[in-house]
């Protein structure tokens, strides 16, 4: 059995991904197909690229806990370590019902690919639980949090893989995961994740940083193709960390969020969405659901709406092929990981519609990471403002670069930020040899 066949019969054994489109390829499945688009561009270095198909580091644990009623629970967590070419592992821990080994695989490789995008020294990595948050008391949380934390201590670290918050984790699951792995190692290691509570050396900016990435990159696309933020219309699927504070940013330059969508209800109001009165009424009630100030749409409907902007910012594979031939969206920003499939981008393209591919357009929040990581190493930390120019730097800089290669070459916006990230992973891969 090769080592592809063998993760393609483990993540089948575990399950697919259903979310809100069924019919969308494995994850896993789409990284692959995006890494072989590259495989013309890589010269020598080609000889390589199979180490970005296969995972360099596996880890499946078992976690279990007693309930609050005395019980036994078992909850299985994944670590996947993508490559380390280019520095410690760096990716997110993932709490959701529907995780599986597959999904974790993919996300740790556009990890590698994002990270290298945008010129940070990371390589890639993704955790998760297959667990639903809601379904257990906040005692329970902590409880799998800690022994998640004790299970993959054995290959996490402040200078060998470094954590962060995703779908159902947040700024205190980062603080109990560093607590456990302090307690464990005997001092404090706050570098061993980002996106901590300020108080144990979080960073000012990393709770908007992905939100204000995404709009960065949607800004300075329209500005490439001539369409301005202001007035345009936007429609935003997802509207938590990434897909609220994105629309927020939209509706504070003068744009006009038309339709947002969350897992509660899907809102539409032509004449434009009260941004903050909605983010008030999802932080009181916990969703989308019951807001006043749009009227219901049926989802199918929603990817259909006309607008300048598309911001998908749930989860992956929303964009299908049979989506993207209905989406009269000019530019589509990508706020979530993998939310358009392969066969999705290629309709897209054919049709005009200008994608800003996730490894690029989601990637300030693992920058802001970055930055956290630097503080904490150096005790030093930086005010609000610094944290933004530097965000903004980074971002706009590696947006411009990779739209370079992609009129050089004339290839999607995507194709050229995989060119220039596996460029770059190779080069570091083949540099250091092979050991033994």
């Amino acid at each position: 059995m090769t080592a592809n066949t063998a993760l393609e019969t483990a993540s089948a054994r575990l399950g697919g991904l259903s979310y809100l489109n069924p019919a969308a390829p494995e994850p896993w499945a789409s990284f692959v197909e995006q890494i072989e688009r590259v495989r013309p561009y890589l010269g020598s270095l080609e000889r390589w690229i199979e180490t970005l198909k296969r995972p360099k580091r596996t880890l499946i644990v078992d976690v279990p806990i007693e309930r609050d009623d005395g019980t036994v629970a078992h909850f299985e967590g994944y670590r996947v370590q993508h490559s380390l070419s280019r520095g410690p592992g760096k990716g997110g821990i993932r709490f959701h019902p529907d995780v599986t080994l597959n999904e974790v695989m993919a996300l740790a490789g556009w990890m590698t690919i994002k990270n290298a995008a945008v010129g940070l020294p990371f390589g890639g990595a993704k955790g998760g639980i297959r667990v639903d948050p809601s379904s257990v008391s906040k005692g329970e949380l902590q409880r799998i949090t800690r022994r998640f934390t004790s299970e993959i201590g054995v290959i996490i670290g402040p200078d060998r893989d470094i954590p962060a918050p995703d779908v159902g984790t947040n700024a205190m699951t980062m603080a109990v995961m560093m607590d456990t792995f302090s307690m464990n190692r005997g001092s404090t290691a706050t570098g061993v994740v980002t996106g901590k509570p300020i108080a144990l050396g979080g960073s000012l900016g990393r709770h908007e940083a992905t939100g204000r990435g995404v709009y960065i990159t949607a800004r300075e696309a329209g500005r490439h193709i001539g369409l301005p933020i202001e007035g345009a219309r936007v429609v935003v699927q997802g509207f938590g960390n990434v897909g609220g504070i994105g629309a927020r940013l939209f509706h504070e330059a003068g744009a006009r969020v038309i339709a947002i969508a969350d897992h509660s209800a899907t809102l539409v109001n032509e004449a434009g969405i009260d941004i903050p009165a909605a983010l008030e009424h999802v932080a009181a009630n916990g969703g989308l659901a019951g807001f006043a100030g749009a009227a219901q749409l049926d989802i199918e409907e929603f990817w259909q709406l006309e607008c300048e902007f598309l911001v998908p910012a749930a989860l992956e594979g929303q964009i299908s092929a049979e989506r993207a031939a209905g989406i009269r969206a000019k530019v589509v920003v990508e706020g979530a990981n993998g939310p358009t499939t392969p066969a999705a981008d290629d309709i897209l393209r054919e049709r005009g519609v200008l994608v800003v591919p996730d490894v690029l357009a989601n990637a300030g929040g693992v920058t802001v990471s970055y930055f956290e990581w630097v503080q904490d190493f150096s005790s030093f930390f930086w005010t609000e403002d610094e944290i933004n120019t530097r965000l903004e730097r980074i971002m706009t800089g590696a947006f411009n670069a990779i739209w370079k290669v992609a009129e050089e070459k004339g290839v999607p916006l995507r194709t050229a930020a995989f060119i220039i990230a596996c460029l770059r992973v190779l080069e570091a891969r083949a540099e250091r040899g092979l050991y033994p």
